[in-house]
């Protein structure tokens, strides 16, 4: 499960349990609304460790390798290969990566 997909269900979560809340404290019942209350919280939390495990993506991860790809590029359109067909290759990898796709 990717991170968005867990803040959406903890959005969810929480919009829920905030009616629960609400719900519980006009009808006088405090277990109802301690029970959605602490049904948020636990749904936060999960966001919270989700957030924490999750690998960052930094955009200046790949930097270092940018010179490394252009000499390959070269080195291959040296030998032959179409460059303007070999970038629209590495372009379609990037997105690839950044989609996760």
């Amino acid at each position: 499960m990717t991170p968005g997909v867990v803040r959406g269900v903890v959005m969810a979560v929480c919009a829920a349990g905030i009616g629960g809340m609400i719900a519980g404290s006009v009808a006088g019942n405090n277990a109802f609304a301690m029970t959605f209350g602490l049904l948020t919280a636990a749904a936060v939390l999960c966001l919270i460790v989700a957030t924490a495990v999750s690998r960052p993506r930094t955009p200046e991860a790949g930097q270092d390798a940018g010179p490394e790809v252009e000499a390959r590029i070269a080195a291959l359109a040296g030998q032959g290969v179409d460059e303007q067909a070999l970038r629209e290759l590495v372009q379609a990898a990037v997105e690839v990566g950044r989609t996760g796709r």
